[in-house]
């Protein structure tokens, strides 16, 4: 059996991205390499997967526009509630 690590975040939970967020091809509709969020860009987790080869967590963030962008955990930070999530 294989155990699936357990993802840092969860759904519903806003974070704010650590550096920025290229296209990598997954958005046909955008360049190659477009900027799809900027660093500090605050989103919310819309859903939780895991990459089973590397046992991976992969995060569905939804940024601003309704852009939503598949992340990995080093790519995000928690938002801190004190500052309201802005």
């Amino acid at each position: 059996m294989f155990d699936v690590r357990e993802p840092k975040y969860q759904w519903g939970q806003p974070v704010c991205c650590t550096e920025d967020l290229l296209n990598d091809g997954s958005h046909p509709e955008h360049a190659a390499e477009a900027l799809l969020a900027a660093r500090g860009s605050v989103g919310e987790i819309i859903n939780v997967g895991c990459h089973m080869d590397s046992n991976t967590p992969v995060y569905l963030v939804e940024f601003t526009r309704g852009l939503v962008v598949g992340c990995l955990e080093e790519e995000l930070t928690p938002v801190d509630a004190r500052v309201g999530g802005t």
